[in-house]
């Protein structure tokens, strides 16, 4: 699935691709409706409902992943709130050993994520993730999501690099179609992001861990 030979950086998103989704899925599905509801002395079926609709009509725009627009609009503190169920942040199968395997290899592992800077924060203090990594990116840096095509060009003067010679590894479709609409040569999807929810790929080669795609070491 993967060439090794032609690739000389991998990049690589954060949540659903080396963490599991489902502390995000059940962080704006359950945990935030369910402690704004208790916090307003609200129902929970009425805030989900409305929160949901809010939510999804960012859905693909920078404000959609940050956490200080979503804390001024909700008036709460989300990386807080977040931190009431940051034991459900967990590292996928075989991450670690394919970032090291990376190194080993040579190869450059960047990674790239909508990830507010406060979630990532959050994240890298408690699976020390970041360790592995060459060098983490952040859209909020660009003030634009991996969806548009600015990103991709403030990232290439940010970080020069081979676009053909590239591997980019994301959850989201709508973010690999606009990273092989930059011209990145190599692109991989994951099949279930959510350790919880079933889901399968069609229109990009897909894995289910990383396992499947190890780079060969001496």
């Amino acid at each position: 699935m993967v060439d090794w030979q032609s690739i000389d950086t991998v990049m690589l998103d954060m949540d659903g691709t080396l963490l599991d989704l489902h502390f995000d899925n059940y962080f704006w599905t359950q945990h935030l409706p369910q402690r704004y509801a208790e916090i307003h002395g609200q129902p929970f079926a009425d805030v989900r409902s409305r929160l949901e609709q809010q939510i999804a009509a960012e859905q693909g725009q920078l404000k959609w992943y940050c956490l200080e627009y979503w804390s001024e609009t909700l008036n709460l503190d989300i990386r807080a709130l977040k931190v009431e169920i940051q034991h459900k942040i967990q590292i996928r199968p075989h991450v670690e050993e394919f970032l090291n395997r990376l190194r080993v290899a040579g190869k450059q592992a960047i990674l790239v994520t909508n990830a507010h800077p406060q979630s990532m924060s959050l994240k890298f203090e408690l699976t020390d993730l970041d360790q592995w990594l060459d060098l983490v990116i952040s859209s909020h840096e660009f003030k634009h999501p991996k969806e548009a095509q600015e990103f991709w060009h403030s990232l290439a003067e940010r970080v020069p690099f081979n676009a053909e010679r590239t591997l980019f590894v994301d959850d989201t479709l709508r973010v690999l179609d606009s990273a092989r609409d930059y011209g990145i040569g190599h692109l991989l999807a994951i099949h279930q992001p959510d350790s919880y929810i079933e889901r399968r790929v069609k229109g990009y080669p897909a894995i289910q861990h990383f396992s499947e795609i190890m780079p060969p070491v001496a």
